[in-house]
């Protein structure tokens, strides 16, 4: 074999081993990108789970009211977390002195939400529908201090007690922070009718996506309520 063959079959060997490294390498790259696609599809699924699992998060309805909705948890049948709150007036408010009557919470967003003020009013003027629905009594619980809220209720001419929940445990207990346009730094616009045995019997979050309302009338909210209540 003179020089010139064996130049070229040294280059053929040569040329044989680079393309032995190019496709070893193709492979690693074709592995590491099903691997990353692979992960990407898990994490994927794992937030899918949570978001089906957070508390209301999906399946909104309209309901009779024709006001998109969702039920909450604590929910209709459960227990209903007891609670002591300052009033805007300035006295004590338990959940357990209305026991024997029902009780209808309203959460809300608080002093800047001008929707929720006009609720409480509604519900005011229709405080015979109510009692014809079966509701003896109506608490508002807001974050706000006390006083702030004391202030408001003054200058509303209300006469609905609203709870100041500074400390958000009982906005807490009853993931009522979960439906509102705030994120979770506020309540959103909830009703949960406590039971006169403690026990929830209806549940209401309003004030979530897609829609977050602030107000509904009273004689809708009533609709959904008759129609979803637990006996």
């Amino acid at each position: 074999m003179n020089k010139t063959s064996i130049k070229a079959s040294r280059r053929q060997r040569e040329a044989s081993r680079q393309m032995q490294r190019l496709g070893g390498q193709a492979v690693w790259r074709r592995g590491w990108f099903i691997g990353i696609a692979g992960i990407a599809a898990l994490a994927i699924a794992a937030m899918y789970l949570v978001y089906q699992s957070s508390p209301g998060k999906h399946g909104a309805t309209a309901g009779g009211s024709g006001f998109k909705h969702v039920a909450g948890e604590p929910g209709a049948g459960s227990a209903a977390p007891t609670f002591t709150l300052t009033s805007g007036t300035g006295g004590q408010v338990s959940l357990t002195a209305f026991r024997g009557r029902n009780v209808l919470l309203y959460f809300q967003e608080g002093l800047s939400c001008k929707p929720c003020w006009d609720q409480i009013k509604d519900l005011e003027h229709n405080q015979a529908a109510l009692k014809t629905a079966g509701v003896d009594a109506v608490l508002s619980i807001t974050t706000d201090p006390a006083n702030l809220i004391g202030q408001k209720v003054a200058d509303e001419k209300l006469t609905t007690p609203v709870l100041s929940d500074p400390t958000m445990r009982v906005s807490h207990a009853y993931n009522a922070n979960q439906y509102g346009m705030m994120g979770e730094m506020r309540d959103g616009h909830s009703f949960i009718l406590v039971g006169a045995d403690g026990r929830i019997r209806w549940r209401a979050d309003y004030g979530g996506k897609p829609d977050y309302t602030m107000f509904l009338p009273t004689a809708k909210m009533l609709t959904d309520l008759t129609a979803e209540r637990t006996a």
